[in-house]
C-alpha cells in the first residue's frame, strides 16, 4: 500500500545523490569551467542511471553552478579566480557577523557541545598518523560543521542564506577543502593551524568577546586562501 511513496522517496534520495556528487566534482575542479555536461557521460561517471541526473541539472543551475546550453544542455559556469576570492572573503565577512551575534546571546549548553565534538573530531584528524584522502574528507566534513554551527549560534536565517549562496563559487565551501600542494607535510600543517584557529574561535566565542571573535574568523578565511593558493 505504501509502495508508491517509498518509490518516490527512493527517486528523491537518487536525484539528492545525484546533485550532489555533480555538485562536489565541480566545486572541486573535476568538471572545468565551461565543460559541457551530458547527461550519459555524467551517468556513466557517477555509477547511476540518467534519470536522477537529468532531474540533478536543472537543480545545479538554479544553484548557479550550471548555465543552460542549446535546447536541453548545460555547461559548468565559468568563474575567475578573483570570483573565488571575491566570494571566500564575503564568507569570512558574514560568517564573523554571524559569530559576534552569536557571542551576544551567548552560545546554548547543545551548540556548546557540538562544537565541542567539533574541536576532538578535529584534533583526532590534524593528529592522525598518515594524512591522505580520507582524511582531508573527514576535516572537510568536521570544518562544514564547525562552520554550519556558527551560523545556527547566530540564528539569523538570511546569513544563512547568503553564506549558501557564497558556497555555490568554486573552492569557497567549507566541505570541499582543496590542497594546491600534494605535500602530505603542507596539508598536515594547513590543517593544524586552521584548527588551531577552530580553537581559538570557540573559545573567543564561549568568553563572548565579540570585537576579537569576529576578527578571528574573519582571519581564518586566509588558512583557506593559503591551501588552495588564492
Amino acid at each position: 500500500m505504501n509502495q508508491p511513496a517509498e518509490i518516490g522517496s527512493a527517486l528523491q534520495k537518487q536525484h539528492a545523490l545525484a546533485a550532489h556528487k555533480i555538485r562536489e566534482l565541480i566545486l572541486r575542479g573535476t568538471l572545468a569551467p565551461g565543460e559541457r555536461l551530458t547527461e550519459a557521460g555524467l551517468a556513466e561517471l557517477l555509477g547511476l542511471s540518467r534519470t536522477p541526473v537529468r532531474q540533478a541539472l536543472p537543480t545545479l543551475a538554479q544553484d548557479g553552478l550550471l548555465v543552460p546550453v542549446g535546447k536541453r544542455g548545460y555547461a559548468v559556469k565559468v568563474f575567475t579566480h578573483d570570483e573565488s576570492l571575491v566570494a571566500l572573503e564575503a564568507r569570512a565577512v558574514l560568517e564573523g557577523m554571524a559569530a559576534r551575534l552569536a557571542a551576544d546571546k551567548g552560545l546554548a549548553p547543545e551548540i556548546a557541545r557540538a562544537f565541542e565534538e567539533c574541536l576532538e573530531e578535529g584534533d583526532r584528524i590534524v593528529n592522525s598518523p598518515s594524512i591522505g584522502e580520507e582524511e582531508e574528507t573527514a576535516y572537510g566534513v568536521m570544518n562544514q560543521r564547525f562552520h554550519g554551527l556558527i551560523l545556527t549560534a547566530a540564528g539569523k536565517p538570511l546569513l544563512e542564506e547568503l553564506v549558501a549562496r557564497c558556497h555555490t563559487v568554486p573552492f569557497v565551501s567549507p566541505l570541499l577543502m582543496a590542497f594546491s600542494d600534494p605535500n602530505t607535510a603542507l596539508i598536515r600543517e594547513d590543517m593544524m593551524y586552521a584548527h588551531r584557529q577552530h580553537h581559538a574561535i570557540f573559545e573567543a566565542l564561549s568568553r563572548r568577546e565579540t570585537l576579537r571573535l569576529e576578527m578571528l574568523v574573519r582571519e581564518h578565511a586566509t588558512s583557506q586562501r593559503h591551501s588552495m593558493a588564492l
